[in-house]
């Protein structure tokens, strides 16, 4: 962003300039008048409707059916997220079944990207996450993504355990 701007007004730009432009602009949209806030969200900044606000607007928009995923293209996209850059073959083994469809659908969705070819045998496609894939999730970074230790805790366990 400070390039960015540096290169549009022709002069550096100093960073905590920015940063504090950006805290003001939130302060200012924090205020009970905008349905909206300045939220930091993909590596960089949206505005984004406030909570309070969001039945409202899902009435108006409708929800598209297209935003949902199913358990298959969830499980897909687990996988390509934490395993990638990874190939389709390399998903058809973790999931022990085909994947064709709910690639498809995940790369119609924009979700996954192709990121290039693997040097094997007959250089299948590698495929990883794209920007709208942080967007959809709410997350600036894969290092947001929940770690395998954060399902292993006592609070996500159901039941007793044996002796």
């Amino acid at each position: 962003m400070q390039a960015c701007l540096s290169e549009m007004f022709g002069a550096d730009i100093p960073k905590k300039d920015i940063d504090l432009a950006l805290q003001e602009l939130s302060q200012k949209y924090a205020a009970e008048e905008y349905s909206f806030g300045l939220e930091h969200i993909g590596g960089g900044y949206q505005f984004l409707t406030k909570p309070a606000y969001q039945s409202s607007i899902q009435l108006l928009l409708r929800q598209h059916a297209q935003k949902r995923l199913s358990s298959a293209q969830l499980e897909t996209l687990s996988i390509i997220a934490y395993k990638q850059p990874i190939t389709k073959a390399e998903v058809e083994q973790i999931r022990g079944v085909a994947c064709d469809y709910s690639l498809q659908k995940l790369l119609e969705k924009e979700l996954v990207e192709i990121k290039g070819k693997s040097d094997g045998v007959g250089r299948p496609l590698i495929y990883g996450t794209s920007q709208k894939f942080m967007d959809y999730f709410g997350i600036n970074s894969l290092l947001d993504l929940p770690q395998p230790k954060d399902f292993s805790q006592p609070e996500n366990q159901i039941g007793e355990e044996k002796a």
